[in-house]
């Protein structure tokens, strides 16, 4: 299958040989000579990782657990869920993500743990041979471990977060470890605490990302960063990589007939069917700047679509419509910068974000078959951006900063009743609303990030919440931004989206 080569790909940057490949990692092996050997597989189709593992503890002066491996050079953010197989024997038996110094036994080490009996922490030994140390304030949670952790490296600091089903992630704590090298190993383990037993635990939703420093605008400064094309079932939390590259690509829309996505890449629109595959350039004549503003009609038959044009206010972002199969494209909006989003059910309007006269960016539609845009939005400084039609065709969702955050809002289809849906800290961009009119999938921001900006390559978030406001959910962690989520991505049942992330570096950067 190509996303098993290209998941080796990505592996390959280590030098050193490849044994005992497993999904992503380069190799697996027991360390410190456990009385029972453990073992590691990976299903390829539902993408987990299955673990066996024994040894006496990972603990004082010494370890004996089961480890799968790769190396990886720099900072890295790894997440993944995990959970035990099986009742277990010792309430200490031990699984997680571990940072490496080499594979000795006694080598320095920084683990992110989840225990049998739900002790969660950071644990570590500073120096090869050296004590194992833990923090004094350990978080005991004895019936509900959190099953997502992740553990960061920024220069000679491990951060390690965790976060239970739909909860925002936090940080669990921390250490700098001043002589671990820039080189290490990083993987998932399994020990027993008990050297006569082997347990067993599955992970899921492996994710090995490699950021760029915070002030790198690298969206714009050039794509430096792999692609990875995921979908997941949004009530179950299980996604599944179906196409990656070393290059950039974007914004994914679920065909109607629920059989391929459409992606951007380089300045053209390609599709590839939901099982992975190959790319099919979809032809869009001599308008090749198309960017991540790209729908589907209602009817599946219609593209419209949004691409640049040169010497015009905001960049010339222009939008069109061309055949979903491909053709020739149709201009619609004169004026630029014109950024499109959605269109209505009856196939009869566009919505987009549009900035006029230099001034503000708010939300407009225009029919289809000629006629004058209307603008429904009156930002007064702010920026409203997002818009995308209900399937009901009664309201337009959108985002907004009129309130200090962005936040998600709705208003009928001629621009009367603003309603804002989300009230917290986060930044919150991109509703999309599922095809049954039940729920809305966006991304969030931290706060962190200047609320008018949706820049690519950030720790960021996925959430679900009810189509008429309510508590939302996070559904999934991951490194991404501009170009995860910008278009509609729902599977036509209503149970999936598709979405893009980041993280494997290109080669040479």
């Amino acid at each position: 299958m190509r996303i098993i080569a290209l998941l080796v790909l990505f592996a390959a940057g280590a030098t050193y040989a490849q044994e005992n490949p497993v999904g992503i990692f380069q190799d697996h092996k027991d360390i410190g000579k456990p009385k029972l050997s453990g073992d590691a597989s990976f299903d390829a189709a539902a993408q987990f990782y299955n673990l066996k593992g024994g040894g006496y503890n990972i603990w004082f002066e010494r370890d004996e657990f089961h480890y799968t491996y790769r190396k990886i050079k720099g900072d890295f953010i790894l997440t993944g869920d995990f959970e035990f197989v099986g009742a277990g024997k010792d309430p200490h038996r031990k699984i997680g993500w571990m940072v490496r110094e080499s594979l000795d036994e006694n080598a320095s080490h920084v683990s992110a743990v989840v225990h049998g009996d739900g002790l969660t922490l950071l644990q570590w030994r500073r120096l090869k041979g050296a004590f194992m140390r833990d923090p004094q304030d350990e978080i005991f949670t004895p019936k509900h471990h959190y099953r997502t952790m992740q553990l960061e490296r920024q220069g000679k600091k491990i951060i390690m977060r965790g976060a239970h089903p739909g909860e925002p992630m936090q940080e669990l704590g921390s250490i700098a470890l001043e002589d671990m090298p820039d080189e290490v190993f990083i993987g998932l383990f399994i020990g027993s605490h008990n050297p006569d037993v082997v347990e067993e635990a599955r992970v899921w939703n492996v994710r090995i990302d490699q950021p760029v420093p915070d002030d790198y605008n690298a969206y714009r400064q050039g794509f430096i960063l792999g692609s990875r094309l995921e979908i997941m079932n949004v009530f179950e939390g299980k996604r599944k990589i179906i196409y990656e590259e070393p290059e950039r690509f974007e914004a994914p829309n679920w065909t109607r007939d629920g059989k391929s996505l459409i992606i951007n890449k380089g300045g053209s629109l390609y599709k590839l069917p939901v099982e992975g595959g190959t790319l099919e350039q979809i032809s869009t004549g001599d308008i090749k700047r198309n960017n991540n503003d790209h729908v589907l009609s209602f009817d599946g038959k219609w593209l419209a679509i949004s691409s640049h044009r040169d010497g015009l206010p905001g960049g010339g972002s222009t939008v069109y419509i061309v055949p979903a199969t491909g053709g020739t494209p149709r201009l619609l909006t004169e004026k630029t910068p014109s950024y499109l989003h959605g269109w209505s059910p009856d196939g009869k309007e566009v919505v987009y974000t549009a900035q006029r006269d230099g001034k503000n960016y708010d939300i407009y539609k225009m029919p289809v078959n000629g006629g004058a845009e209307v603008k429904l939005t009156n930002s007064n400084g702010t920026l409203a951006d997002g818009p995308e039609i209900s399937p009901d065709g009664k309201f337009i969702y959108y985002n907004n900063n009129v309130s200090g955050s962005m936040q998600l809002w709705r208003m009928k289809r001629d621009g009367s009743s603003p309603e804002q849906l989300t009230f917290d800290e986060n930044n919150n961009w991109f509703p999309h609303i599922s095809p049954d009119g039940k729920w809305i999938a966006y991304i969030s921001f931290p706060s962190t990030i200047p609320v008018n900006d949706h820049p690519a390559y950030k720790r960021v978030t996925l959430r679900l919440m009810p189509v008429n406001g309510g508590a939302p959910k996070v559904i999934a962690y991951l490194y991404g931004g501009q170009g995860t989520i910008n278009v509609p991505s729902w599977s036509p049942d209503s149970k999936s989206i598709a979405f893009v992330s980041y993280g494997p570096k290109k080669e040479g950067n």
